[in-house]
């Protein structure tokens, strides 16, 4: 005798729509757990891949960041000379316009300037005009300046000078900035 024959007539066919169910269910199931299995492989793949990726471009950042970072600290070092030279100018333009005013007050320099016409008009009709026989001007008159004068017009020049200076470092540092690919973030 089968099976069959030992389920009674009125639940055989939903004897036989069990078994189809449970054959389809445990056709599902398998199928189910096979494509489990091809997805988490499939899916470990990629999170590989994500990975290598993701590795890959930290290395870029950090190999891009630390070349940012030296020609930075290069340009940093090149600005740093800059400035010591222009520092150096500019104390020496101040020792000089010191010694300038130093020899100003002990009248050991005496400043002049070129007179308008060349000559002084004498007082004295007929008398010439000419320099004297000791003088190498050839005939040109100048005019000392009163000492007092004489150091504002130096301090304005060397007030001038160090503005010039100072000037020349702000263009050097803007020009050293832009030789770099990008300005630098101070």
């Amino acid at each position: 005798m089968s099976a069959l024959g030992l389920i009674p007539a009125p639940l055989r066919p939903w004897a036989s729509v069990v078994v189809v169910l449970l054959i389809a269910g445990a056709g599902a199931w398998c199928a189910w757990t096979v494509q489990g299995w091809r997805y988490g492989s499939l899916l470990a793949k990629q999170e590989i891949k994500a990975a290598e990726k993701a590795r890959d471009i930290a290395a870029a950042t950090a190999a891009q960041l630390k070349h940012e970072q030296d020609q930075r600290l290069a340009l940093e070092d090149r600005m740093k000379a800059d400035e010591i030279t222009h520092y150096k100018e500019l104390t020496d333009a101040k020792k000089a316009r010191q010694l300038v005013f130093d020899r100003l007050a002990t009248t050991d320099l005496r400043l002049s300037v070129l007179l308008a016409g060349g000559a002084i008009r004498s007082s004295v009709e007929g008398v010439s005009t000419a320099t004297s026989a000791g003088g190498v001007d050839h005939g040109v008159t100048r005019a000392e300046l009163d000492p007092a004068h004489a150091q504002r017009i130096v301090g304005i020049t060397g007030d001038g000078d160090e503005g010039l200076t100072a000037l020349a470092a702000c263009q050097g540092w803007v020009l050293e900035a832009l030789k770099t690919d990008k300005a630098p973030n101070l």
